[in-house]
């Protein structure tokens, strides 16, 4: 974009989430580089409106419309900021279709991202969440992340430690008042065993004809299972995984799993049990459960889909039934992975 940013009133935010509900912005504002947030944060008629950064928006519901600035960052170069032979610095900025970098990597003959293929969103997306499919996490491979601290109103450089990385969660997620992501660190190496413990990667490498992988072939391998298993947003309105895998006490996950063997448990740090949530639901009779157009997808029982014009409320409703359901049967509550605007769970 030419200008540094646009903005637009009263702006229908229905085509900027991936879930497809009608919802709208007291004001858009769209920013073509991160020098400018300071001056669009700075703008008057922004004084004490709330403030909400969205990407792809593949990772939110809207509940209700957003009575404040919804900021999109449209900055998106990737550069190789330092590399020693062994392994390279990447420096990736916030705008950046999130497996745009993947590709870009690869191509650049790094390694370790390669499991985080095809997930959907932006760069600066990455840290708050802390990504994670097929048995990586992005947060392994950040050195460091770059933000504007809205409040001290300067641009501050968190190193991966400040970052409280866990599983989806991370010190932008407990802080969202405070950071606005504007760039990404990482250190991927040039060569490292290829990461195919997760289950179903080495069968679909082996489907694919190989023994052996390069990490452009992981990446591959991880885009056909995807492809495969969750529904296409751009063919069904949906926002990928909606809930959490639980993690839970070891002795719960062996109670469970003595009464239900088929339940998948595997294990999780500080001596805790992680149990798939799409089993749960499952189990619970709700894969392909539809109320009106808020439905739980018939492909994989951890997405749900809006068939057509569910409302933010409905899908909402339809979130906490599914939950409800999960606790009654196994004792085990299910957290919500995207950001819910305009309601509580």
């Amino acid at each position: 974009m030419t200008e540094v940013f646009t903005l637009e009133r009263d702006a229908s935010l229905r085509d900027l989430n991936t879930l497809r509900v009608a919802a709208t912005a007291r004001w858009l504002a769209t920013v073509g580089s991160a020098a400018a947030l300071q001056e669009v944060l700075e703008r008057p008629e922004f004084a004490g409106a709330p403030l909400m950064v969205l990407g792809q928006g593949s990772n939110v519901l809207f509940a209700a419309d957003f009575e404040g600035l919804v900021l999109r960052p449209a900055w998106r170069r990737a550069r190789i900021a330092r590399d020693d032979g062994d392994a390279a610095l990447v420096h990736a900025e916030a705008g950046l279709g999130w497996d745009a970098l993947v590709d870009w990597t690869l191509a650049q003959g790094l390694a370790g991202l390669e499991n985080l293929a095809l997930i959907p969103g932006l760069v600066g997306a990455a840290p708050i969440q802390n990504i994670g499919a097929y048995g990586a996490e992005a947060g392994e491979f950040i050195t460091a992340v770059e933000a504007w601290d809205r409040r001290d109103a300067v641009h501050a450089r968190l190193p991966r430690a400040g970052c409280r990385f866990a599983y989806r969660d991370s010190v932008f997620k407990h802080e969202p008042d405070r950071w606005i992501v504007t760039a990404v660190e990482f250190r991927l190496p040039r060569s490292r065993e290829p990461n195919l413990g997760y289950a179903g990667v080495r069968e679909e490498l082996a489907a694919m004809g190989l023994t052996t992988a390069t990490p452009t072939q992981v990446a591959q391998a991880v885009r056909r299972l995807r492809q495969r298993k969750l529904p296409d947003p751009a063919v069904v309105a949906n926002a990928g995984s909606f809930f959490k895998n639980p993690v839970v006490p070891a002795a719960l996950a062996q109670e469970l799993g003595s009464a239900h063997p088929g339940l998948p448990v595997h294990a999780s740090q500080g001596g805790a049990c992680k149990l798939s949530a799409a089993w749960l639901i499952e189990a619970c009779g709700l894969k392909g459960f539809r109320a009106g157009d808020a439905g739980v997808s018939a492909q994989h029982a951890l997405v749900l889909v809006n068939h057509g014009d569910a409302s933010g409320t409905e899908m909402l409703g339809l979130a906490r039934r599914v939950a409800d359901s999960v606790e009654r049967r196994f004792g085990v509550r299910l957290e919500p992975e995207p950001r819910i605007v305009g309601a509580s769970f």
